[in-house]
């Protein structure tokens, strides 16, 4: 196991920085970590040049194209999310098989319909309400019918402990904090949509730990245990750093989007111990934001 190479793509992400510091502090893994700046991962060629050149031992994909509205309304959106969360999946795929190395690639509840009041597990069939869904359902097929090893990491509610990067989306905790600091007093926060938030520092550790304790290649579903609305969640987080703000729960009818939200998308974990609570999560968080 020792000073395995290890390729991480779409390092200076949320998730990305934060699998990058475990893994750089673990002390037996030789780090590889580039972004947009070092690999276009939409460009086949190129990308079976540069991982062939490093040969990695196993390839995280951090990488995606969210913008959830844009892709539902914007066809260059749509076509850029169909090639990043999608189709360069499958490119992936057949240099990680080329290669013999492990591929880690990670999706979202957005592939669910969120119509199960008890949440989805893993082998639950997938039913995405919007394009952005279908973009990150076309990444899964493509891993499944073509990866011999890899590891298919679901997530919802992604949020750090480090600021967002400059070309990464800012959390909904950041985003609160942000807006607070400015002067913004009252908030009205979505109270009908719930699902399940995943702190990046415990999913990168719950990534290191399925190839660590040797765990069967498939789908596994990471985020921290519990689940929340946005409305619960604010509450939580005001809470917490003691801020006086109103929070008003609103129906997400209140801020019609042009994609379609699961309303219930909570990821059920039943494949590996359960992730320490959001809550608990959160406040580590807020140490430092």
């Amino acid at each position: 196991m020792n000073n395995k190479k290890v390729l991480i793509l779409g390092a200076k992400g949320m998730l990305g920085q934060a699998l990058t510091k475990e893994l750089t502090s673990r002390g037996n893994y030789e780090v590889v970590a580039w972004d947009r700046e070092e690999i276009d991962i939409t460009d086949e060629t190129e990308l079976k040049e540069k991982i062939s050149a490093i040969k990695p031992e196993i390839i995280i994909n951090a990488v995606a194209h969210n913008a959830v509205d844009k892709i539902e309304t914007e066809e260059a959106s749509f076509l850029a999310a169909q090639k990043i969360n999608g189709e360069a999946v499958k490119i992936l795929a057949l240099i990680a098989k080329e290669l013999d190395c492990l591929l880690i690639h990670y999706s979202s509840d957005y592939v669910f319909a969120g119509v199960a009041a008890a949440g989805y597990a893993e082998n639950d069939l997938p039913e995405p309400l919007n394009k952005y869904g279908q973009t990150k359902l076309l990444g899964e097929e493509n891993l499944l019918a073509v990866a011999s090893k890899f590891y298919l990491i679901r997530l919802s509610k992604l949020f750090s402990n480090l600021p967002a990067g400059p070309t990464s989306k800012k959390s909904f905790v950041e985003t609160m904090l942000s807006l607070q600091a400015q002067g913004r007093s009252a908030f009205e926060l979505v109270d009908d949509e719930l699902s399940s938030p995943t702190y990046a520092p415990d999913l990168a550790k719950f990534t290191l730990a399925l190839w660590e304790d040797n765990q069967p290649w498939g789908i596994y579903h990471g985020t921290n245990s519990g689940s929340c609305t946005w409305y619960s969640w604010g509450q939580e987080i005001f809470a917490a750093k003691k801020l006086p703000v109103t929070l008003t729960p609103v129906t997400a009818d209140k801020f019609p989007r042009p994609a379609a939200r699961p309303h219930q998308s909570i990821l059920l974990n039943t494949k590996r111990p359960a992730q320490r609570s959001w809550q608990e999560a959160l406040r580590e968080a807020l140490l430092t934001l």
